[in-house]
């Protein structure tokens, strides 16, 4: 195709960003900005058998491929639409049996190389901005991103090598993965639970602030960028690349890790938030600032700490870090702090696995305001923790409550995903079957 742009916006040399994108017209809160189909994706491993393949779809009655056994679909037409990206994985999978065992990039990356044999042309996901554009940093990558860059492609010569005719040489791999990184998407449902990754290149031409105006969602594998804030003509749209719960020195050190770049927004800035996310608990005599630097440093230890415990402690292990890591924060913390919020979810995240209803109910019922105060308007976040409260109060037969908890969730999702968007049909469904 040729280069059609999309309506309403254009691509830009934004000051002190580089290229970006720019709104032609004025877009209202809730208004769709843009669509972009995947240039390509993978569903994740963990969700094979619970979504199709090829449009994502959350089913039961999954129908599975008759070679691998491992990838399912809504039909026959599904498998057939994705059998040109499918039989590169499916024999591969065969080949290896239960050794198979790549990373999501690792599967992502190995289609895109399929993808881009085959397209000789921009395609709609490339209407601004194409995929050998991406910024890969090569020159900003610290020894351990080097380090998992040759893993990676390691990973990708012993599982594609012998599928995939002539694989670009090292030089290139470690640009493309690279580019991957910076630049790649994950796809998550409703509750933010993780379904896939992509590449979304007319996405990834937006660049980031932490007060965006606008938001990325999904149908299936398209995604959506609506309005958030008002924009209007000659407005940068910013998109946010990160979680914005945390404090600014927080965001920033993320953003200049990830995405190689000092962010300087207007929130950053001002840190106008950053008293509320970093609460003090009232005491009579107030700690001292070498305490609380002390306790902010044990804090994003025991975040690191648990993200790694994931993979090999129990969940009752799991819990009692949660609940000793907010008993020794809590000395110096409120309980409205974005520390002592995120050992809170992770607690309420292990409940939910241990099916303790109640447990996780008490959790949610503690994080949900200040979520509401930390994050902006129409976040995700908040969205899925009123989703959580709102099946928790249904399921322990708290009726008014469950309504009451999804329907604020829908007044979110219906400015973020759009009113015709299944997942806010389902939720009306639901509210409905319970009035």
């Amino acid at each position: 195709m040729k280069d059609e742009g999309i309506e309403g916006t254009e691509r830009f040399l934004s000051p002190d960003k580089g290229r970006g994108l720019r709104a032609l017209r004025h877009f209202a809160v809730g208004e769709l900005v843009f669509t972009c189909p995947a240039f390509c994706y993978v569903l994740t491993v963990n969700e094979r058998g619970a979504h199709c393949e090829n449009c994502f779809s959350r089913r039961e009655d999954l129908s599975k491929c008759g070679k691998c056994k491992q990838a399912y679909y809504c039909n026959v037409d599904c498998q057939r639409a994705d059998w040109p990206m499918h039989k590169l994985e499916c024999v591969a999978m065969c080949a290896h049996g239960d050794d198979w065992c790549p990373s999501e990039v690792v599967r992502l990356v190995a289609r895109i190389i399929l993808k881009q044999r085959v397209s000789t042309e921009r395609t709609q996901s490339e209407r601004l901005l194409l995929l050998k554009e991406f910024e890969a940093h090569l020159d900003k990558m610290d020894s351990e991103k080097d380090e998992m860059n040759r893993t990676d492609i390691a990973a990708l010569r012993h599982f594609y090598g012998k599928y995939i005719q002539d694989l670009p040489d090292e030089k290139s791999l470690t640009e493309l993965f690279a580019q991957v990184n910076c630049n790649g998407f994950t796809i998550e449902d409703e509750e933010l639970s993780h379904l896939g990754s992509a590449v979304y290149p007319d996405v990834a031409l937006m660049n980031h602030s932490c007060s965006p105006n606008v938001i990325v969602t999904y149908k299936g594998t398209v995604a959506e960028v609506r309005a958030v804030q008002e924009i209007n003509p000659g407005d940068e749209v910013f998109n946010s690349y990160i979680d914005l719960l945390y404090p600014t020195d927080d965001r920033k050190e993320r953003l200049l890790d990830s995405y190689f770049f000092t962010c300087q927004c207007t929130e950053c800035t001002t840190r106008s938030k950053d008293d509320e996310k970093m609460e003090i608990r009232k005491l009579s005599t107030p700690p001292e600032p070498a305490d609380v630097r002390s306790m902010v440093c044990y804090a994003k230890n025991v975040i690191e700490e648990f993200r790694r415990a994931k993979h090999y402690k129990t969940p009752s292990e799991l819990l009692e870090m949660c609940e000793l890591s907010q008993e020794k924060m809590g000395a110096i913390f409120a309980d409205t702090n974005v520390y002592m919020l995120h050992m809170m979810y992770q607690a309420m995240g292990v409940c939910l696995y241990m099916e303790d209803w109640d447990g996780a109910l008490n959790y949610g019922e503690k994080i949900i305001l200040p979520y509401s105060v930390h994050y902006p308007a129409y976040s995700l976040n908040v969205a899925s923790i009123y989703l959580k409260l709102g099946h928790l109060y249904l399921g322990l037969e708290k009726k008014s409550q469950g309504v009451k908890a999804l329907s604020k969730a829908l007044a979110i999702m219906e400015v973020a995903h759009g009113k015709d968007h299944h997942y806010v049909a389902e939720v009306k469904r639901e509210i409905a079957s319970h009035q």
